[in-house]
């Protein structure tokens, strides 16, 4: 199991950007397909967006497609997503996850994630 640390989260204006990264530990980083999913109160949880273990495929939720960009650096153990174009519907606790049973995501809807972080808080204002 890797261990999975979310930060970057805060209080933006609506139109704002936010940066969250995500470290985890372990020497086998680059084995894991990466995520980032969100809950908002009383909402079920999203999926966001996902990597794959070498950063050659990426995926989104259609919600957030062309304002959210996932990346990563496999020599830091980092996961980072860039949320530029902000809304306050985004307002939830976004989380990190990992799996390292896929090379990268198929099918986020089905998708089962083996490892979690904390969760940060993101909070977008109109």
């Amino acid at each position: 199991q890797v261990q999975l640390v979310e930060s970057g989260g805060g209080l933006v204006q609506a139109g704002g950007s936010l940066r969250l990264s995500c470290a985890a530990s372990g020497r086998t980083f680059s084995s894991y397909a990466m995520g980032w999913l969100r809950q908002a109160p009383g909402k079920e949880r999203e999926f966001v967006a996902a990597i794959s273990r070498s950063a050659t495929n990426t995926i989104y939720g259609d919600s957030v497609k062309g304002r959210f960009t996932i990346s990563r650096d496999n020599a830091k153990n980092t996961v980072v997503l860039q949320m530029n174009s902000l809304k306050p519907e985004d307002t939830a606790v976004y989380y990190c996850a990992a799996d390292n049973r896929v090379a990268y995501v198929t099918v986020p809807q089905t998708m089962e994630w083996g490892s979690w972080g904390q969760g940060t808080q993101v909070t977008v204002s109109s």
